[in-house]
């Protein structure tokens, strides 16, 4: 196993600069997919190279539910961990399974609280369907997942709103429906949960989920200055923060100074490019291609540490 083990902890700095850069050079789903996938693996590895390390530290402690010749003298010697790093690597993962569980358990209790609390409302007007209007003077409005998905909007939002900039604001939370953007947020935020350098990386793929909906919301309503506008007012007149861990329109201004007028800059922009992978010779190119190559390195580690520890076990397991 050796001191490879324990790169794919500090590995996930590699992915540190394309959370930085990925929003210049790539289409906001590309970038939110791709981040994605680089945060499950590299917090996959993580949580195996914590096991593995926790499984030879603590394999000499007595008592331990081990079988006996994982504390044989051959594992110690091919396999040196002191038992004070095992039991600390085993002490994190029973931290890592309590916030991740944590995590799970209040998103789901979120969306229970909110699928009751809607039960008893009508659909919206005919066209809508899957709108709740709630008759709330606090502006808000989110993407509610489930069977059926629903759209969920205050009055007080409808009211801050002119007809078209409703339009893109119903367009927008569709979006995050239709593609299921709540998938990508809750797996960044438990991989953020099992290791604390890919939190970068779950900020990011927040705001590519939003500027991914903000891309629909404007080829929707076939204006991007109209969506650019609501995304605007929708955050300078929201006084209260949508459910925590569902994709919401605009987050007050006030809690999120620079998302959302980065949010609206873009769409004042030209429409971005729909390649999946920035350019080699841009700097995003670049710090694409050491994120990808610090999560193959990732891999590698926690596969070796896996693959020699199976083989030592073995040898020393008798027939």
């Amino acid at each position: 196993m050796g001191f490879f083990v324990f790169l794919p902890l500090i590995l996930p700095l590699t992915a540190v600069p394309i959370a930085r850069l990925t929003e210049q050079h790539l289409h906001p789903r590309g970038a939110a997919r791709l981040m994605t996938v680089i945060s499950a693996v590299m917090a996959v590895c993580s949580v195996l190279c914590l096991g593995l390390i926790g499984v030879v530290g603590t394999a000499q402690i007595p008592g331990n539910p081990l079988p006996d010749s994982w504390s044989d003298p051959v594992v110690r010697h091919a396999l040196p961990y002191h038992e004070t790093v095992g039991t600390a690597a085993m002490w994190l993962l029973v931290l890592v399974a309590f916030t991740c569980c944590r995590t799970v358990v209040r998103h789901l209790r979120v969306r229970s609280r909110a699928r009751r609390a809607l039960a008893g409302l009508p659909e919206g007007p005919a066209g809508e369907e899957g709108l709740a209007v709630l008759p709330d003077r606090n502006p808000y409005a989110y993407a509610l997942p489930g069977s059926p998905g629903r759209v969920v909007v205050s009055t007080g939002m409808l009211d801050g709103l002119a007809e078209d900039e409703r339009e893109a604001l119903l367009a927008h939370e569709r979006a995050h429906l239709r593609h299921r953007h709540h998938r990508y947020l809750l797996t960044t935020q438990l991989a953020a949960c099992v290791n604390p350098f890919l939190r970068p990386l779950q900020a990011a793929v927040a705001f590519s989920a939003e500027r991914w909906a903000d891309e629909e919301s404007a080829q929707v309503v076939g204006d991007r200055r109209i969506t650019a506008r609501a995304v605007a007012r929708a955050a300078l007149v929201s006084h209260a923060a949508p459910a925590p861990g569902f994709a919401a329109f605009a987050a007050p201004a006030a809690a999120q100074p620079g998302p959302v007028p980065r949010r609206v800059a873009a769409l004042l922009g030209p429409v971005p490019t729909a390649r999946n992978w920035p350019p080699a010779t841009t700097p995003a190119g670049l710090a694409a291609m050491v994120a990808a190559a610090g999560t193959a390195a990732s891999a590698l580690c926690a596969l070796n540490a896996a693959v020699a520890l199976l083989v030592v076990l073995k040898a020393v397991t008798p027939l």
